[in-house]
């Protein structure tokens, strides 16, 4: 038995070695073992690096697994190399599927990194910075120069160290659930049983996992392990206990598989490990530093060949003191620092620790990583499966004549382009990459935008998104529709709901299940925000009434979110506390006229209530509690829908609170504007209270007044100026007043209130004849 740490040259050298050596009956792999029977997908002739993608849906549940290989990967040099060796080759760990993987998204996953008190003491003791460090100092740069029986023995020392660390955490006689790598481990146990039996005169040849490799050699030793094992035969799968999951080689890259991008598994700096398998660690070394001074000089950086001698001079003497034969990776690239960076650096150096690289890193030290990473991507041999979705990608592009294109115009009045632009947009909510939009009409607006430009272009990475994206279904409609039905039901979130909608309406997507429309009505009913919710509610409104354009008018998906939304803010706007002092909230009086504007506009259609709609809103008008905005806006609630109020005039003089009449008007006009223009008594009666205001009240009230009468357009406010001019027998024209240049209203105020200050203070001192 092999125990490897993935993705590691030296594993891959042992794996190699045994295989020579042993010639072994079966060859099991820690793997998927629901692709043994695709075995052969695997041996076609791939650029690697590739990867098995999974796609796990169970309801409104999605998730997807990778396991991926690259040439120096142990896993992968013991499925080419036992096939050649004429031995049965198997998978033998769970499939990703199963509830165990269920928090994994990476099978190669470091098992060791999840134990980090041993991992750091082990660092400690051998005065390294991190694990890919100390693996580098115990396993890669002595491959080639030590035994592989004292290298394994090594190695089957670390692992040991490790897993008892694990095993450390549960006590004597724990019946606790069995953790996820307990359950893996005894599902593969079973497949060891079972070669041993059918092989029991040749060997076989276990590679795995090094944190799983104690357990296994337990497990498959016990009695009964064997006694599950059919005589004949291998473990049988139980059923899928999810609603789907499909798998596919996947193309995959040197940057995916890099720890410094954020991957969480083996090694960091795959273009490295790739000239460390392919050159040995001094030829590696020496490439890697040449490459980083010729990426340097490609962006304009000055390095000499006196900086790349220092380079290599810097990184052999580093080995050196840090008791290795030739440069480690960490080795070459503090070599590389200490050459080519002369200033002091303000983020530590990533390779110290896994970390991402962070912004404001030396554009040296960027570079060195990138050089480090290698910009290899792998490619699938053309007689590769693939799964539906990507076939029909391509002839829909192509249908629409998009497959060829770099750009694209498209005129949404026109069915055939509006279609095309459906196509892209469903592309782009999948995630695959190379469609951007870069303008077009906003479905939350009403304007008079007809046309959609597009950025096409080729990624390498479409094929694999495309992959990946097909498990969400079998044609790009299909799989759009789940993707954007699982951003609906992820969680709750109204924004996100809100954006899926738009979304949807831009793909063309009205065929939903009931699940996420409930889901959907649901993040909108529970929503505690009336602001934001409001803005949804005028925003799904318009698309509802509207657009014909996007063929989103009537329709029903919109229509279930407006009747939820209706009935959660008219809950909320009620139970908004008043806050005393509080200026006016224009989000909140905006969500107000969206309740208003779905009752007048849908109440028939979609059965809301609009009798009791009003008995909120008179409640809420009626409610000294409540802030000044939300009861002026109340007020002007039933008054827009036809229901004048009994003594619009008493009311209004109620509100002439100098402190929150501006608020109170506020509300009023952003829901009833066209009837107090009509109403002639309003404005007398604003005349009124505001004539009888001092200097200082009228101080106080002028900012909230200013924005109340900012609800009126410039049409609208010259004709109440006209009405004010009239009602002092003024017949001049109102124009001058709203569209010449006045002086500072604010600034005018407070000369009155110094004025009457001032004439006060000479009253009191009997100065005034």
């Amino acid at each position: 038995m092999v125990g490897v740490r993935h993705h590691s040259p030296a594993c891959a050298g042992l794996v190699r070695e045994a295989i020579e050596r042993l010639r072994p009956a079966h060859v099991l792999i820690e793997g998927p073992s629901d692709m043994n029977d695709r075995i052969g997908e695997f041996l076609l002739g791939h650029e690697l690096p590739v990867a098995v993608f999974t796609s796990v849906r169970d309801g409104s549940m999605a998730r997807g697994s990778w396991s991926p290989f690259c040439e120096y990967s142990p896993e992968w040099v013991a499925l080419t190399e036992g096939t050649r060796a004429g031995a049965e080759v198997r998978f033998m760990d769970l499939p990703a599927w199963h509830p165990a993987f269920s928090v994994l998204t990476n099978r190669y996953a470091d098992a060791e990194l999840r134990y980090t008190q041993v991992v750091d003491e082990l660092c400690r003791q051998f005065g390294m910075d991190n694990i890919d460090t100390l693996w580098d100092h115990m396993a890669e740069i002595e491959a080639s120069e030590v035994p592989s029986a004292e290298l394994g023995e090594r190695l089957n020392t670390y692992f040991d160290v490790v897993r008892s660390a694990s095993d450390a955490d549960r006590e004597p006689g724990d019946q606790s659930e069995p953790t996820s790598d307990e359950i893996r481990e005894q599902y593969m146990a079973r497949w060891i049983s079972a070669a041993l039996r059918q092989s029991p005169d040749r060997p076989v040849l276990v590679v795995c996992g090094g944190f799983h490799r104690p357990a296994l050699l337990r497990l498959a030793g016990e009695a009964e392990a064997e006694a599950v094992v059919a005589a004949a035969g291998w473990p049988e799968l139980e059923p899928v206990p999810v609603d789907s999951a499909v798998s596919y080689l996947v193309p995959y890259s040197f940057k995916r598989l890099d720890a410094f991008d954020g991957y969480q598994s083996g090694m960091p700096s795959p273009g490295y490990y790739q000239r460390l398998w392919e050159l040995g660690p001094r030829a590696a070394a020496a490439a890697l530093t040449e490459e980083v001074v010729q990426r340097l000089r490609g962006r304009s950086q000055r390095v000499s060949t006196a900086d790349l001698i220092a380079a290599r001079v810097n990184g052999e003497g580093l080995a050196a003191v840090r008791g290795h034969r030739h440069p480690a990776r960490a080795d070459l690239l503090d070599g590389l620092v200490s050459a080519l960076v002369g200033e002091a650096l303000d983020q530590p150096l990533p390779w110290t620790g896994r970390r991402l690289l962070a912004p404001g890193t030396h554009p040296a030290v960027v570079e060195m990583v990138a050089a480090l990473s290698g910009d290899r991507v792998g490619r699938l041999h053309k007689d590769t499966p693939l799964p539906p979705l990507v076939h029909d990608a391509e002839a829909e592009l192509e249908r629409h004549g998009l497959a060829d294109k770099n750009s694209v115009t498209l005129d949404l009045t026109v069915v055939a382009e509006r279609d095309a632009s459906r196509l892209l947009h469903r592309l782009r909510v999948l995630g695959i990459p190379g469609y951007r939009r870069l303008s077009g009409p906003d479905p939350a607006a009403e304007d008079s935008t007809f046309t959609e430009e597009w950025r096409i272009s080729a990624e390498q990475d479409r094929l694999a998104a495309l992959i990946e994206a097909g498990g969400y279904g079998p044609t790009v409609e299909l799989a759009a529709t789940a993707r954007l039905g699982e951003r609906v039901q992820g969680g709750g979130n109204l924004d996100a709901a809100a954006k899926a909608l738009f979304d949807a309406v831009l793909c063309g997507i009205e065929d939903w299940s009931r699940e996420v429309l409930a889901s959907l009505s649901l993040s909108v009913a529970t929503g505690s925000d009336p602001e934001p919710l409001g803005e949804v509610l005028a925003a799904v409104l318009g698309l509802w009434r509207h657009d014909q354009l996007l063929d989103a008018q009537q329709s029903e998906t919109l229509g279930i979110v407006i009747g939820a939304a209706v009935d959660r803010l008219l809950w909320l706007v009620e139970s908004a506390p008043g806050t005393p002092g509080a200026p006016a909230a224009p989000r909140r009086i905006a969500a107000v006229r969206a309740v208003r504007d779905a009752v007048r506009h849908a109440a028939a259609r979609l059965g809301l209530d609009p009798a009791r709609a009003l008995e909120v809103m008179a409640r809420i008008a009626d409610n000294a509690e409540a802030g000044p905005d939300l009861r002026g806006a109340a007020f002007g609630f039933g008054w827009s829908l036809g229901t004048p109020p009994a003594d619009a005039e008493r009311t209004i003089r109620a509100a002439g609170n100098p402190a929150s009449l501006g608020d109170w008007l506020g509300g009023l006009f952003a829901l009833a504007r066209e009837q107090c223009l009509e109403e002639a008594p309003v404005l007398t009666v604003l005349d009124d209270l505001v004539t009888a205001m001092t200097d200082r009240d009228l101080l106080v009230a002028l900012p909230a007044l200013r924005q109340a009468f900012a609800y009126f357009p410039p049409r609208e406010r010259e004709t109440i100026a006209g009405q004010v001019l009239r009602l002092y027998g003024v017949e001049d024209s109102a124009r001058s007043m709203v569209r010449g240049k006045l002086d500072d209203p604010l600034a005018l105020a407070r000369g009155r209130e110094l004025d009457s200050h001032v004439q006060a203070v000479l009253e009191r001192e009997g100065l005034v004849r």
